[in-house]
């Protein structure tokens, strides 16, 4: 029968866990960089879409470049 030091041990020096945990967290980081990068590219297709809508009534009032 394994003692509670003995099962401790085994579990701190168990590996397999330690790299789920490093997928979770570079799954975490890319989702946040996909997420900033959209709300970016979002943000950027807007005032391009008000120039256009500028530009086409004939009253730009904003500098489009």
């Amino acid at each position: 029968m394994k003692t509670l030091k003995d099962t401790l041990i085994a579990f701190l020096k168990e590996e397999e866990g330690l790299t789920t945990v490093e997928y979770a967290v570079a799954g975490s980081l890319i989702a946040a960089a996909v997420v900033t990068a959209f709300t970016d590219l979002g943000t950027e297709v807007g005032n391009v879409i008000n120039c256009i809508t500028e530009d086409i009534g004939g009253t730009p009032t904003t500098a489009c470049v």
